[in-house]
């Protein structure tokens, strides 16, 4: 995976890095596998805008994703990787052996051809899915289930990756990639390797129509809306702010949403970090 920088031939372009897309080997995905994605502009059922900065944007098709790896035993085969527009990682396309074809968030390293397989007592190569009662300690995992057999929810990023810490007979310690340190239960299951397309953060977009592409519409700082808008609001000059806030009043940085009483809260050991 690598990145370049473009010529500065226009003003937009002087700052702009893009991925070079180097593992990316199609263009086109498998049709039976993606579905048409409507777009809301930020409106709810009534057409009533309920987020703001929303709209516009590339149309999208939505790929869908095997977030279960169920498919115990079967080996399959990496026939390309792929490019999804609805997540910062690539997906690769899978060909089992009994003739089904699924889509996996990929991992760092896979390559076309090569064969993976989930299920227990299986190999621990890269893309290889399993249940954390089965992988060592020490192991940097992805595409972690919080509970058994919900799929994928921890580590899908780009980039982005677990290690696990440590194992008894019904918990697991991982530490996640924001630093948090929790239980999750040993029967859910993690795929092996760290998720693909790690050079995404050194990505910039280098002018504000690609962020239109994206269907991000441009955001208003507090600060520059008048006292009735927004608390930050008013002020002569520059003299306005004070404490960062929401247009509800509520504190924006640094202030913690999580509720004390939040069910989950026994399994984490570490809050992340600040």
């Amino acid at each position: 995976m690598s990145i370049k920088k473009l010529k500065p031939i226009t003003p937009s372009q002087r700052f702009r890095i893009v991925n070079s897309f180097n593992s990316v080997t199609t263009s086109h995905p498998e049709k039976h596998l993606t579905k048409g994605k409507c777009k809301s502009g930020g409106r709810n059922n009534r057409g009533k805008m309920t987020m703001r900065y929303f709209g516009g944007g590339h149309k999208k098709k939505y790929r869908i994703i095997d977030f279960k790896r169920k498919k115990f035993g079967i080996p399959a085969v990496i026939k390309s990787i792929e490019y999804d527009p609805n997540r910062s990682s690539f997906i690769a396309l899978l060909h089992y052996k009994d003739g089904e074809k699924k889509y996996i968030v990929a991992m760092n390293g896979l390559k076309v051809g090569q064969k993976i397989l989930s299920g227990k007592n299986i190999p621990f190569y890269v893309g290889n899915s399993t249940f954390l009662s089965e992988i060592p300690l020490g192991t940097h995992i992805s595409c972690i289930e919080l509970r058994p057999g919900q799929g994928a929810r921890i580590a899908r990023s780009a980039g982005s990756f677990a290690q696990l810490f440590a194992k008894d007979d019904k918990y697991a310690t991982i530490k996640l990639p924001s630093g948090e340190i929790r239980m999750v239960m040993t029967s859910c299951m993690a795929t092996i390797g760290v998720v693909s397309n790690i050079d995404h953060q050194l990505e910039k977009y280098g002018k504000a129509g690609k962020k239109r592409h994206l269907g991000r519409r441009p955001r208003t700082r507090g600060v520059a809306m008048n006292p009735v808008d927004h608390p930050m609001g008013g002020g002569e000059g520059k003299a306005s702010g004070g404490i960062p806030r929401d247009r509800k009043g509520n504190p924006s940085k640094g202030f913690r949403t999580r509720s004390k009483k939040k069910y989950s809260n026994k399994y984490i050991l570490q809050r992340r970090k600040k």
